[in-house]
């Protein structure tokens, strides 16, 4: 079987019927991945979890080494990435606690350390982005939601932002302008990483609120809370319906 990793974003620091085998602190050319990679079965079958602003959950997205983390799974012979991520939704689909599958991204981040080709320690390569999350897995994952009953937006973009704050009404409605389905601040660089080394990647976006004038009022951590709750709990079965059709 080919070797999944499951990266866990706010609201997944640690997967729940993960029956842990081994937990390894990996040290990268590029410094420590955010936690250790919890190695065990899910669902019948190995798995590694990393929890990508640590256990507990501590490193803003701006902080996180995604560098480290891409190339401590490499290291570990990961092949698959499915990426779990908190967003904000901004069209009128993505409500909170729904689930979607983006299939393109917009990057509105900067600063980040971004590639694996910056410092000399891999060739240059020019690799192609045109479709950022991997076809077949995305696939998959959709296959999996029609079993197990669970609605889903099958396509979307993804915004990338800087964080850690949230977005003003101004950054959404360009966003929205722009194409963005919904708002996140981590797919970013984790999804190009993945590509410079060759491993799969899909995400599953858990919409924990509406965008930033997309409700009436301020968006509260409560409110939050309460929509990843039920969209974790859904991702947690989408996952053990995925790996079932590995």
């Amino acid at each position: 079987m080919t070797k999944l990793a499951i990266i866990g974003g706010t609201g997944l620091t640690q997967l729940s019927n993960l029956n842990s085998l081994s937990h390894k602190q990996v040290e990268t050319p590029y410094g420590m991945p955010s936690a250790a990679f919890v190695t065990g079965e899910f669902n019948g079958k190995e798995v590694v979890f990393l929890a990508r602003h640590g256990n507990p959950h501590s490193i803003a997205p701006h902080k996180i080494n995604y560098r480290a983390n891409i190339w401590g799974l490499k290291q570990l012979g990961v092949e698959q990435i499915i990426a779990v991520a908190a967003v904000g939704g901004i069209t009128t689909a993505m409500q909170p606690a729904h689930i979607a599958i983006p299939d393109q991204v917009l990057d509105y981040s900067y600063g980040r350390e971004h590639t694996f080709f910056a410092d000399g320690k891999l060739p240059l390569t020019h690799v192609d982005f045109t479709w950022p999350y991997t076809p077949a897995l995305r696939q998959r994952l959709l296959a999996a939601a029609a079993q197990v009953g669970i609605s889903i937006t099958p396509t979307g973009t993804y915004g990338c932002t800087q964080g850690p704050r949230l977005e003003s009404i101004a950054e959404i409605k360009r966003m929205e302008q722009d194409g963005c389905d919904v708002v996140g601040m981590t797919g970013m660089p984790e999804a190009a990483l993945a590509r410079e080394l060759g491993i799969e990647y899909a995400a599953i976006a858990v919409i924990a609120n509406w965008a930033a004038g997309k409700s009436d009022g301020e968006i509260t951590m409560a409110e939050i809370e309460a929509n990843l709750h039920l969209g974790m709990a859904n991702t947690a079965t989408l996952l053990k319906a995925f790996i079932e059709l590995a």
